[in-house]
């Protein structure tokens, strides 16, 4: 039976969805409601990137064949260590004629889901990367499922930025949501407090963006937490910040004072865009009670932060940012065009890859 979530690619175990399967069947030939993609290039997530970046010494030879014995294994990228994978671009080769999602052949289109979950074989030994960026040029193929989420490619923004930028559009739609829901909240109840915000990697791809989401929908103010001070020279020159702060989100208590001594309070809403593990107690404790923490790290472990939250006695709500919102990559290209602080950061380091 042909299933819309991609069940029938699932070859083990049997009866899980695609993401929670050890092994996927990435075979060419599609069926009426699947979209066959060429590849041109995936993108890993930076929690995956770095553990590979780590484990491997920054040796690209080995980082490129730890990858290719992932997908040769599993017909899919995911990291065994942090569960976490990408997206990709790439050309649409092949439609089902019953497939539901508006693509033509000829389309550059960005995968909006997780390369943990898509059917994926690569044909060129991935032997154009050298390991040092989280963009990999390939040349294989994807599949996409009825359930799938893709996005034509913009005319007007170079294909690598769009990638960049749609790799993490999920974090800056809930950011904004969240801040919504606050600035609603309390000028219904005649609250005239302002809405505080913090993220913590600010100066990442997601951490921009939420920066700049959470400014336009209607935080007074917003900090930045960097872990350098070049992050720190770097995010407080694109001027996406009230404040920028260096700390060690690893280390509970200089985050939280970090984050209350430039906001002046405790945030109301803190997101989490690092991609390292250990900073789930920071960000609890940065927060304020009755506040929200929103964790888009794939380095996140949510165990620790349920916990870390009880021990602490923290009346807060945390949610699992899972990168898809109505609308979410119109608006962070949106958020990309409007704002040349983060398009210069977004720049920047794919200048540095």
């Amino acid at each position: 039976m042909i299933s819309p979530v991609g069940l029938h690619r699932v070859l083990e175990p049997a009866g899980v969805l695609p993401q929670a399967a050890w092994r996927l069947d990435a075979s060419p030939a599609i069926a009426p409601n699947e979209v066959r993609i060429r590849v041109e290039r995936l993108n890993l997530d930076a929690a995956s990137f770095r553990q590979l970046r780590e484990k491997h010494g920054g040796d690209g030879a080995r980082m490129r064949a730890e990858v290719l014995e992932i997908i040769g294994a599993r017909g899919k990228m995911q990291n065994p260590v942090t569960g976490s994978g990408g997206m990709l671009i790439g050309t649409v080769e092949e439609t089902g004629r019953r497939s539901p999602l508006g693509l033509r052949v000829g389309d550059r289109v960005a995968t909006l889901v997780s390369l943990t979950l898509t059917p994926l074989a690569v044909a060129d030994g991935l032997a154009r990367w050298d390991g040092h960026s989280e963009q990999i040029p390939c040349d294989g193929h994807a599949i996409l499922f009825a359930r799938s989420i893709a996005a034509v490619l913009p005319a007007d923004l170079h294909p690598e930025l769009s990638l960049a930028a749609l790799d993490v559009c999920g974090a800056p739609a809930l950011t904004a949501r969240v801040v919504e829901r606050y600035v609603a909240d309390r000028a219904r109840e005649g609250d005239a407090r302002p809405i505080s915000v913090a993220v913590i990697g600010g100066a990442g791809k997601s951490g921009s963006l939420s920066l700049v989401a959470a400014r336009r929908a209607g935080a007074a103010r917003t900090v930045g937490v960097v872990p350098v001070a070049g992050e720190r020279d770097a995010l407080e020159a694109a001027g996406v910040a009230d404040a920028v702060v260096v700390a060690d989100a690893r280390d509970p208590v200089a985050l939280s004072t970090a984050v209350t001594t430039a906001l002046r309070v405790p945030a109301d809403v803190t997101v989490v865009c690092v991609d390292v593990p250990g900073c789930e107690h920071g960000a609890v404790l940065a927060t304020a009670d009755g506040g929200t923490v929103v964790f888009f790290s794939m380095a996140t472990s949510f165990a620790a932060a349920a916990l870390g939250a009880e021990g602490l006695a923290a009346d807060v709500t945390m949610l699992v940012g899972n990168g898809y919102a109505p609308g979410h990559a119109e608006f962070a290209l949106k958020l990309l065009r409007a704002e040349p602080g983060v398009r210069g950061l977004f720049e920047a380091r794919l200048a540095a890859d």
